[in-house]
């Protein structure tokens, strides 16, 4: 089984897709009013639905935001300031990675995230001509107050948690699940040894920002999950659709 696709709906899919194509280096294709688009591998792809408009990024919602993770994030931003798109300039964020942010044409919030530590990347990690060549969906990031019912949603469906990651000065933790049989390098789940080590998986992981007890609203415009291997649709622990792919 493998997270497949993250559904969106937006105002003008076709549009949109052009941006990420565009911009970020993703193919698109056209599936009838839908487009879907994404990297080559193994990774979630987005899928791009008609009939909405208007997205506000709201600090109550449950939808937060897809992470990309990239070899070189300062590459990355210069390609994309090139093209005219605003980011955020590129920080190494506590012991948890480096990286910047922007939005789409639509709203909807995007994270680079780069493979190693700022002061870790390597040497050449990316080919200046094609600093999207490696990207990959990395992230899918819900908001919870409740990590124990989305622990046991996750695990029924046959996920593992890879990585718990403490930000106690903004407030929260975060939580990463996957569909996958690897063992991070340290048995530790805390241990700051994993992250690096996370950011370089080919997969999409889903990523939880935890804030005890907190109430979060619903996304009208984010319309689930697709997971591939899936027999039948199930609604997570929010209530959100999780449907086969």
């Amino acid at each position: 089984m493998r997270l497949s696709a993250l559904f969106l709906r937006v105002a003008n899919p076709e549009r949109l897709a052009g941006f990420y194509a565009d911009a970020l280096g993703m193919t698109a294709q056209a599936q009838g009013p839908n487009h879907r688009v994404g990297y080559a591998g193994q990774d979630a792809d987005l899928l791009l639905m008609p009939g909405a408009g208007g997205y506000t990024h709201d600090g109550g919602q449950r939808y937060w935001k897809i992470g990309i993770t990239v070899p070189d994030v300062d590459l990355a931003v210069s390609r994309l300031r090139q093209k005219g798109v605003e980011v955020s300039e590129p920080k190494q964020f506590l012991d948890i990675g480096y990286m910047c942010h922007l939005k789409d044409p639509e709203g909807f919030v995007i994270e680079l995230l780069q493979h190693d530590f700022q002061a870790n990347r390597p040497m050449n990690a990316a080919n200046p001509a094609a600093p999207f060549a490696k990207a990959c969906i990395g992230q899918i990031t819900l908001r919870s107050g409740d990590i124990a019912a989305e622990d046991a949603f996750c695990r029924a469906q046959g996920m593992r948690l890879l990585s718990i990651q403490d930000v106690a000065q903004l407030g929260f933790d975060l939580h990463f699940y996957a569909f996958t049989d690897e063992t991070p390098p340290d048995p530790d789940i805390w241990s700051v040894a994993n992250r690096e080590w996370l950011w370089k998986r080919p997969y999409t992981v889903l990523e939880f920002q935890h804030l005890s007890g907190a109430q979060f609203a619903p996304v009208p415009d984010y319309r689930g999950l697709e997971v591939q291997g899936l027999a039948v649709s199930v609604r997570d622990a929010f209530g959100d659709p999780v449907r086969p792919g």
